[in-house]
């Protein structure tokens, strides 16, 4: 089943329809390029960067492979126009936008020809960004680790009520690392998954290795969605977040909760590989991940997976 064609890899002109997900101090240029060269869409997560190191990001991935890319483009990112004319310069064929109103950006960067694909938590968001003409959105449930709804949807919800609610190609995002799960999401009428955490534990993705041992860890009940008042995250359980669950259970202000968080603690934690004080995105799937691989070899067995469970989708245990 080497030759698979849905609108999903027609429409990034890809040979799998697996999504490494923009993760915020992860998502280089050498794991987007390693995903995009084994016939997946790799993805450049601009949220951690300055205009001036997307654009190097981007020139970088252009030169490491010819296949198509994108760039996940954080909606709520201060510096936005910058990252976005950068985009247009640089000729990037495909974004995606999350954080935000899709219709804020959406028809300028179709106008250049771009494909623009959206990332929600519900089927009232998934209609907005199909309003807005996106080409696809992304339905990303509660398990995830990045930037996630406040309604709390599990994914295994949420796919069915988002492709019941658009026509546009729908992508299941949220708890998914192996290909048995990308098998159950397009059985539920996704077209293609995106996946965070297991490109999280990869050899070519930046996060800090201190970083990718504690992802691998990680056991189910170790992750925790917090910080519901600024944008909802998945953290695993360390001294940050035990800061921040005593200052959300005693009623703390949201801005209270924006100074604790202060500025770089992401990168402290998850680029730098302070695993105590730095605050570490990570999706519920992480439960299920014990290695550390090549973005390449990554690709292969979760596609591997997905075959072997069409011939057998009743995996006797």
């Amino acid at each position: 089943m080497e030759n698979f064609s849905n609108r999903i890899t027609r429409l990034f002109n890809i040979q799998y329809p697996i999504i490494q997900a923009g993760m915020i101090w992860a998502s280089g240029w050498r794991l987007a390029s390693a995903v995009s060269n084994a016939g997946g869409l790799g993805m450049i997560g601009s949220g951690s960067m300055y205009p001036e190191v997307l654009r190097e990001h981007i020139q970088k991935c252009k030169a490491a492979t010819d296949k198509p890319f994108a760039v996940n483009v954080p909606l709520l990112y201060p510096d936005i126009d910058k990252h976005i004319s950068i985009i247009i310069e640089e000729g990037v064929k495909i974004v995606f936008t999350s954080a935000g109103n899709p219709k804020t950006w959406t028809a300028i960067l179709k106008e250049k020809g771009i494909t623009v694909v959206h990332v929600v938590s519900s089927s009232k968001f998934a209609k907005k960004a199909e309003e807005a003409v996106c080409d696809a959105v992304v339905a990303e449930g509660f398990e995830a680790g990045g930037h996630n709804g406040r309604e709390e949807t599990t994914t295994l919800v949420l796919i069915p009520a988002v492709v019941n609610a658009v026509k546009i190609p729908v992508i299941a995002a949220g708890g998914i690392a192996t290909g048995r799960q990308m098998l159950a999401s397009m059985v539920l009428g996704a077209e293609a998954v995106q996946m965070g955490s297991r490109f999280v534990a990869c050899a070519e993705a930046s996060s800090h290795d201190n970083f990718k041992q504690a992802v691998i860890q990680t056991a189910e009940g170790d992750t925790q969605l917090a910080l519901k008042q600024l944008t909802p995250v998945r953290l695993i359980k360390n001294k940050f977040y035990k800061q921040v669950e005593e200052a959300e259970t005693r009623g703390a202000s949201k801005e209270e909760l924006a100074a604790l968080l202060g500025r770089a603690r992401a990168k402290k934690g998850m680029f730098e590989g302070d695993m105590e004080e730095g605050e570490l995105e990570i999706g519920q799937v992480s439960a299920l991940l014990d290695d550390i691989l090549p973005a390449a070899q990554i690709v292969d067995n979760v596609w591997q997976e997905f075959i072997s469970g069409l011939d057998n989708p009743v995996k006797k245990l």
